[in-house]
């Protein structure tokens, strides 16, 4: 049980140092860039924006104040903006469920940020190759061998229990021929 204690310290570990690179690196990204799916195309100022949407851009105009708050991908959920929604979101690219996706929505802003366009793919791609291959993999070998040890546990039980039930039964046996020794030894 220890050793997967170990492995879940390991993989929060990963987790939270990429959360924290990934808060300093893409903090207030996905509220700023056109998803698919965005009903929010306006950002609430009557000038014109320039919207990137991977390496197409989009001129629009606003038409009138925007009133509400401009969400995000997933509802608000798939951000960097603190540091409990960035740990999910870096666990979401854990598990490999749409990280590409994410990659490409925080990698979807101009070319003179002060981030730069080469960031979001190397930190991706170091995510996905430290965090899914190896630290899920040693979680796997993990658990395997855990599993082993667990069975070999069970089945020296059984064999103990096997052994134990036989030398129960000889021991009954005697005590049986005993009785029948006896007996026949007072009947004569």
């Amino acid at each position: 049980m220890i050793p997967l204690l170990h492995i879940a310290l390991l993989v929060l570990f990963v987790i939270l140092i990429y959360a924290i690179i990934g808060l300093e690196l893409f903090c207030g990204k996905l509220h700023s860039t056109w998803y698919r799916g965005s009903r929010n195309r306006t950002a609430g100022t009557k000038r014109s924006h320039t919207l990137w949407y991977g390496r197409v851009s989009f001129q629009m105009r606003a038409i009138g104040r925007f009133n509400g708050s401009i969400a995000g991908p997933n509802n608000g959920i798939t951000n960097f903006d603190n540091f409990g929604l960035a740990m999910l979101t870096v666990f979401q690219c854990v598990s490999l469920e749409g990280w590409t996706d994410v990659m490409y929505w925080v990698g979807d802003f101009t070319v003179n940020d002060a981030v730069g366009r080469e960031w979001p793919w190397i930190y991706f791609v170091t995510l996905v190759i430290l965090g899914s291959f190896f630290v899920l993999n040693l979680v796997l070998g993990v658990l395997s061998g855990e599993f082993s040890k667990e069975r070999e546990k069970a089945r020296a039980r059984g064999l103990f229990q096997k052994f134990r039930e036989k030398q129960q039964l000889e021991e009954d046996l005697k005590g049986i021929q005993n009785f029948i020794s006896c007996h026949f030894s007072l009947v004569d």
